[in-house]
């Protein structure tokens, strides 16, 4: 398990990307951005990823859609790792967590982004140590 992750967070919102890059990188992440799920879709087929930090409600393809096409890529991919996708999203219904976890994400976290709570999700899915 590694102290520093490869990260890609995905989000449309440039103000919630510089809150979050910050907050990040102060624990020495390497962070690459993506706006939107296709975007994200093609960053994650060209590199590999520790985590996947998704936004839901996004232009072009929304997150749910883009952790289906990377599961059926993962899966497609025998050399493709299973890489942990984190929704982090203002979508806090009761329903919402359920249709995260049914797309292949792996844990859900309401915003505003709570750098404690992402590091405790890191740790329950030994991201980290």
């Amino acid at each position: 398990m590694k102290e520093s992750l490869s990260i890609l967070l995905v989000e449309d919102n440039i103000l919630n990307q510089r809150i979050t890059t910050f907050s990040l990188k102060k624990f020495n992440h390497e962070v690459d951005i993506a706006n939107n799920g296709l975007e994200a879709v093609n960053k994650y087929r060209e590199k590999d990823y520790d985590v996947i930090l998704m936004d839901i409600m996004m232009p072009v393809m929304d997150g749910l859609e883009a952790t289906l096409q990377i599961r059926k890529f993962e899966k497609e991919t025998p050399s493709k790792n299973h890489t942990p996708v984190i929704a982090i999203t203002a979508n806090t219904l009761d329903n919402d967590r359920d249709k995260c976890l049914a797309t292949g994400m792996d844990e859900y976290m309401a915003k505003p982004f709570d750098m404690n709570r992402l590091n405790e999700i890191f740790k329950e899915l030994n991201i980290i140590a």
